[in-house]
């Protein structure tokens, strides 16, 4: 995965913020009646199968749950008003 495979889906998940068409999960999860919450559970979730996977020692599942993981997290930053260049200066910093 590259940089701009994050950019990608990251503009994508914004294009879904702003049209917001019926037929899209990402739509589902920016109006979902429990809001924020909703998008925060699912990232839980991802979390859990991760680590569950992880533990299981079962790579193609890690990295599909891993890619379900980080496509939530988007979704997230999205919520917040953030951008995937928040993110990566963040982890250049570091």
């Amino acid at each position: 995965m590259t940089d701009d495979t994050l950019r990608e889906l990251f503009d994508l998940i914004e294009s879904r913020k702003a049209e917001l068409p019926d037929d899209s999960y990402t739509t589902r999860l920016f109006t979902h009646e429990k809001g924020q919450n909703y998008v925060l559970e699912k990232l839980g979730e991802e979390t859990t199968e991760t680590i569950l996977a992880a533990k299981d020692d079962d790579g193609e599942e890690l990295a599909a749950e891993s890619a379900d993981l980080v496509y939530h997290l988007l979704v997230l930053l999205s919520m917040q008003e953030l951008d995937l260049d928040d993110l990566l200066e963040e982890l250049e910093r570091r």
